[in-house]
């Protein structure tokens, strides 16, 4: 026997000389290859002590063509947004897909990932909860599923990971408003439930750190995935205790910056750049609705469509490797500044 380690079917036809295409017929069908070809087969299996993982043996796409989709919040647009284009572009490259909601809970998410691994699918698209999250229940239906993670990444979890690189959202919105005003404060929960806060708020620091100028960040208590009631609350307390330290404010996203424009508006607080304005208000996501809060919500946006694509495209690409990489991948997209009325 070898001591050389072997992690998937690729590396199994490197070392063996066999082409990956008549080592997986093998798999599915013994019998379907020449007699001469399984018998090398068979002693390569037993030199390098080689089983492939179940997905890569049963699930051929020829023989399943469903996908899972999982988000953590479905009542959340940006997610029901980046659901539905995943589903579209799953259904055009001939899977079927099944969306699942874990509804901001972790028993929920465990429940799924345990249905998703009796299904048997080809392969699973997964937002997990992120810090709310159990670790061990994700690695392992990972390392049964192939798997890619899109928007909230656990670090060397699943094949692959597709997001959005949340420094290229802080970086754009705080280089505008300093540029056009004065330095802006950052907006968060004490507590936030998707951890791309926390590095936005790591980008803010950064940036204001490289500016020379002094960062101001207003952590709001609240937990769970109610944002807009959160920004809400947490703006109307600072407003009545005498305001935010500057007259610009940052949002760590789109949501909690609706709750805050909601705040403004109760407690006559006029928001925009015009003449007679108190507030600037800035945020990140482009949710689906930013563009009719009033005023409309200057933020940065997501690239729905380069995560979809590239998100099918590099599930697609494992489902052909038979469900392993050789190396884990990240692909992160860019924001883009969009201006609008709020700052």
């Amino acid at each position: 026997m070898s001591d050389t380690k072997i992690r998937n079917m690729e590396e199994f036809a490197a070392v063996s000389g066999i082409s990956r295409p008549t080592i997986s017929k093998y798999f599915h069908d013994p019998d379907s290859v020449r007699p001469s070809t399984r018998e090398r087969i068979e002693r390569a299996l037993e030199t390098y002590d080689y089983r492939p993982n179940i997905f890569a043996m049963n699930q051929n796409r020829k023989l399943t063509k469903n996908v899972g989709i999982v988000v953590p919040y479905l009542a959340d647009p940006f997610f029901a947004e980046i659901a539905r284009q995943l589903e579209q572009r799953c259904i055009e490259a001939g899977f079927r897909p099944t969306l699942f909601s874990a509804h901001g809970q972790q028993d929920l998410e465990n429940d799924i990932l345990d249905s998703l691994r009796s299904l048997k699918p080809a392969g699973v698209l997964l937002a997990p909860l992120g810090r709310a999250s159990d670790r061990k229940t994700v690695e392992s239906f990972c390392a049964d599923v192939p798997t890619v993670l899109f928007d909230s990444n656990i670090e060397g979890v699943g094949e692959a990971f597709v997001g959005s690189d949340n420094f290229s959202f802080v970086s754009q919105t705080v280089e505008y408003l300093t540029r056009t005003g004065d330095p802006p404060c950052f907006f968060e929960m004490m507590t936030p439930a998707n951890p791309n806060a926390n590095k936005r708020r790591l980008a803010y620091l950064e940036m204001m750190e490289r500016l020379g100028l002094e960062p101001h960040v207003i952590k709001i208590e609240g937990e769970g995935w109610a944002f807009e009631e959160i920004g809400r609350q947490g703006a109307l307390r600072i407003l009545d205790a005498g305001g935010f330290p500057t007259n610009i404010v940052l949002c760590s996203n789109d949501r909690l910056a609706i709750g805050l424009l909601s705040a403004c508006y109760e407690r006559g607080f006029r928001v925009g750049r015009g003449e007679g304005c108190a507030l600037r208000v800035a945020s990140h996501d482009d949710h689906p609705f930013s563009r009719f809060t009033c005023p409309s919500l200057t933020t940065a946006a997501h690239d729905y469509d380069a995560v979809a694509n590239c998100a099918i495209g590099t599930l697609n690409d494992l489902i052909e490797a038979g469900g392993r990489f050789q190396k884990r991948t990240e692909t992160l997209f860019a924001a883009r500044l969009v201006l609008r009325a709020s700052a």
